[in-house]
This record gives C-alpha cells, sequence and structure tokens, in this order.
C-alpha cells in the first residue's frame, strides 16, 4: 500500500531512480556494507514485502468484528506513526511553513486511502480488493506516457475493471468495488505526493511526520468505532503486528530491492502483488474470487506489467 501500505509501490521510473540513486549515494557515504543482505536475491526481497503486505491485510481482517475496519485504520496508523518517528526522529524546525502544508495533505491522504481499503476488505475478497487497487496507480503511470502503446493497457485495465461492475451473478457487494476504487484514488494521489515529500524532506523524515498527521486525524473515526476494546492487550498486539507487516518490513525491503534492480524490472515484479493477495486470501482467508474475478485480476496484471516493462529510460 505504499497498496494498502505506505511503500515505493508503482512509482514512476524517475522517481524510483531517484531513491535509488540517493540510497546507493548514502550507503558509499557511509562505507555501509551488507554482504548478508546481498546474497539474497532483489525478486524475493519484493516478492516477501508483498507477501508481508497482504499477510498485514489479512491479519487486520481478524479486528472488524470487535473494533470495525475504521477501529484498525487508527491501530495501523498509530502504531506506524510511532515506529517511524522513534526510527527518523524528525527535526521539527527544519523546514519551510509550504512543507508542513505538504505533510498535512500527505498525511489525509494516507489515512484516506487505508480507511478506505481496509473498507473494502470488509466487504469483498482480498484479492479483488487489492485488484481494483491497482487501477490508481496504474491511472499514474500511464498518465505520465505519451506513448500510443499505452491505450493498449488502457484497454486491458478497463476491461478488468468492468468486469468487476454488478453484471449478472456476481455477488461483489458493490459498496465494497466503490471503496476499492477510492482505495486506488488514494494510492494515485499517495504517489504524486511521496514525491513531492521525497524533494522537500531528508531521509523519512516526511513520511515520518506524515504518518502521524494521519494518525492523528483519523482518531476521532477510530475511537468512535473502536471504543475502550481499542486499549485492550490482544486489540494492541495486533494492531502492532499488522502495521509492522503492513508498512515497516515492506518499506525495508523494498527499498533493499531498489540498491540493486533496474526502475522497470522493480514495477513488472511489484504487479504480482493482486496474485499474491488473492493467494494470502485464498489460503489465510478462506475466500475465493471465481473465474471471472481471476480473468479481471490478471488483466489488470498484464496492464500493469506492460506499463512498467516499457516505461522509456529517463534522460
Amino acid at each position: 500500500m505504499m497498496n494498502n501500505g505506505y511503500t515505493t509501490q508503482q512509482l514512476p521510473q524517475w522517481g524510483l531512480l531517484k531513491i535509488r540513486d540517493a540510497l546507493a549515494h548514502r550507503a558509499d557515504r557511509h562505507g555501509q556494507h551488507h554482504s548478508a543482505r546481498l546474497s539474497v536475491p532483489p525478486p524475493l526481497l519484493l516478492i516477501c514485502s508483498m507477501l508481508s503486505v497482504q499477510l498485514g491485510a489479512a491479519l487486520a481482517t481478524g479486528l472488524f468484528a470487535t473494533i470495525g475496519s475504521n477501529g484498525t485504520v487508527f491501530l495501523r496508523l498509530g502504531f506506524a506513526a510511532l515506529i517511524l518517528l522513534l526510527a527518523w526522529r524528525p527535526r521539527l524546525r527544519a523546514y519551510r511553513r509550504a512543507d508542513y502544508l505538504l505533510v498535512g495533505l500527505f498525511g489525509l491522504t494516507i489515512a484516506a486511502m487505508n480507511a478506505s481499503f481496509y473498507a473494502a476488505i470488509a466487504r469483498i475478497p482480498l484479492g479483488i480488493a487489492t485488484t481494483l487497487e491497482f487501477v490508481g496507480p496504474l491511472g499514474v503511470a500511464i498518465a505520465a506516457s505519451r506513448r500510443r502503446r499505452d491505450l493498449l493497457w488502457v484497454g486491458f485495465a478497463a476491461a478488468g475493471v468492468a468486469l468487476f461492475a454488478p453484471i449478472g451473478k456476481t455477488a461483489l457487494d458493490p459498496l465494497g468495488i466503490m471503496f476499492a476504487l477510492l482505495a486506488g484514488a488514494g494510492w494515485a494521489a499517495y504517489i504524486l505526493f511521496n514525491v513531492r515529500i521525497g524533494r522537500a524532506f531528508s531521509n523519512g523524515d516526511g513520511l515520518a511526520l506524515s504518518m502521524g498527521v494521519a494518525a492523528l486525524a483519523f482518531s476521532p473515526f477510530g475511537l468512535l468505532s473502536g471504543g475502550a476494546q481499542l486499549a485492550e492487550p490482544r486489540m494492541l498486539l495486533i494492531g502492532a503486528s499488522v502495521a509492522v507487516l503492513s508498512t515497516v518490513i515492506p518499506f525495508s525491503l523494498e527499498l533493499e530491492a531498489l540498491r540493486r534492480l533496474p526502475a522497470r524490472v522493480f514495477g513488472v515484479l511489484m504487479s504480482l502483488e493482486p496474485a499474491i493477495a488473492a493467494l494470502i486470501g485464498f489460503v489465510v482467508l478462506h475466500e475465493t474470487i471465481g473465474l471471472r474475478g481471476l480473468i479481471a485480476l490478471t488483466l489488470i496484471m498484464v496492464a500493469s506489467a506492460g506499463v512498467s516493462f516499457f516505461q522509456d529510460s529517463p534522460a
């Protein structure tokens, strides 16, 4: 999420290269050598990242019956903010007022994106929700292109979305579909804000501060949904686990993979996420998406992989 999480998934290629080069420069400057991590193939790092994100989402659904999807979102945002703020310890006086306005908008985007996605997976299977959410970053990638070839990927994605329409014998909740598409729009906005945050803030300061804003802004909805049960040890433990699985682990793994993967290959590999979400939904949550859902998932994955694979190299 940066799917439903706050990761670097599906950033435009030039943005991925910028992050990768900055990380490589910082590692060289500090003389950091990670021989153990270098022994792990980058594609495996990305697969582990996607598995972690989707396991976090599957774990989160176990809280819905007790504290609701909004209460679950609040716990995830709260723990993620706490972890990131402690990890980066941003300097509050080091930035301009305009930078903090950007942080506020980014934080509200993060909150809305996660609230929409969790509301979606409370109503429709995880694999379908993730597939529909992918329309957001796919739209950003296509909008940044001027090639006629990309009309083909638009057609694939549109056909995939159309297969989820409440026509015929589909049993999907229309509200769940709407929330998944809203999450996709939030993911698209997240990508655009993330690029600007990366320019304005050093290290992870912008993300940490934005996560704090997201947690604070969403707290009234979370508290209203979860009430006193949010303070129960079991709720707190699962909420912290969701934050780690959905935010900390994938963010770290993806940044490590970016050090050693071309942005184009990174984008193609990340296109596997809907399939991994469907697999986790089947194995962990015993959800099935049917033949129609499988075809739609495949069409959107092909569109996402195609856009990434045929990206032009940045100047």
